[in-house]
């Protein structure tokens, strides 16, 4: 598990150990970074569906009220299971470009 700072956001990366540990890892630093925009990568080795994933809503509607973007990148899950509202995606170049638009529109007032 590695946290990553860029210019633009906070990467966390999951690692190979499982997703458990992980999600306790994010919870736990996440307070440190509650002003920044996130990607959280997680392994695609893990085995996991949308329930697992959906633990991170939370995030995502903290992170919008606080006018930021939350991003989840994991390539193995059916978007159509979760809220329209939640930014997954299958590549840390799709997260970064949807942190982009998300820039914009805050730019631009949406």
């Amino acid at each position: 598990m590695e946290i990553e700072e860029k210019k633009e956001y906070i990467l966390f990366n999951s690692g190979e150990k499982n997703f458990k540990d992980f999600y306790a890892f994010f919870t736990i630093e996440h307070k440190n970074y509650t002003k920044n925009n996130i990607i959280i990568n997680i392994s695609s080795n893990f085995n996991l569906d949308s329930s697992d994933i959906s633990l991170f809503l939370y995030y995502t509607d903290l992170h919008q009220k606080s006018g930021t973007t939350f991003v989840v990148i994991y390539p193995n899950i059916d978007v159509d299971d979760l809220p329209e509202s939640f930014n997954i995606v299958p590549t840390l170049v799709e997260a970064e470009d949807v942190l982009e638009m998300e820039n914009i529109q805050r730019d631009l007032g949406f």
